[in-house]
């Protein structure tokens, strides 16, 4: 008969393990669809993801960009000087706070922006949406934004 410890043991996750392949996905999904978005439109992924951020939040400032893409507000202040200069964003004084200015996409970057979020659909639908079934995809999903709201709320506790 198996003891209570020895069948808990059997159930556990390898986490450094779940870590690793989290990791290693996350980084061959991110060149994959850069290399994707470079080659069909000249844009990088890494200019991608804030673009997405200012078209869906309204009087997005740079500090939504750096919350929604977790890095710093160092870090998207750049990410948005290089669209600015790109000519795919714009900044506007803040009407609510004139401490802080609106990001918003020029049309040039809100045309750039829906033709690379085709191609990115695209890319993503042959890369999991052709590996995994819709259910098994779904409650990834689900899990990856339970541990990241749990990671969020332990950072925010912490603080």
């Amino acid at each position: 008969m198996e003891s209570k410890s020895q069948s808990s043991e059997s159930h556990q996750v390898d986490l450094a393990g779940l870590f690793n392949e989290l990791v290693r996905v996350e980084t061959e999904l991110w060149d994959l669809v850069d290399h994707r978005l470079r080659e069909d439109h000249d844009l990088p992924l890494s200019w991608f993801e804030p673009m997405q951020v200012v078209d869906r939040v309204v009087d997005c400032r740079v500090v939504d960009i750096a919350h929604a893409l977790s890095i710093t507000v160092g870090g998207a202040s750049k990410l948005v000087d290089r669209l600015e200069r790109a000519g795919w964003c714009a900044r506007a004084r803040n009407p609510n706070d004139a401490r802080s200015s609106v990001v918003t996409l020029t049309q040039s970057g809100l045309g750039v922006l829906r033709a690379a979020q085709d191609s990115c659909g695209d890319e993503l639908a042959d890369r999991l949406g052709a590996a995994v079934a819709p259910g098994r995809l779904s409650a990834f999903a689900s899990t990856v934004r339970d541990l990241r709201r749990h990671i969020s709320d332990q950072q925010r506790g912490a603080r």
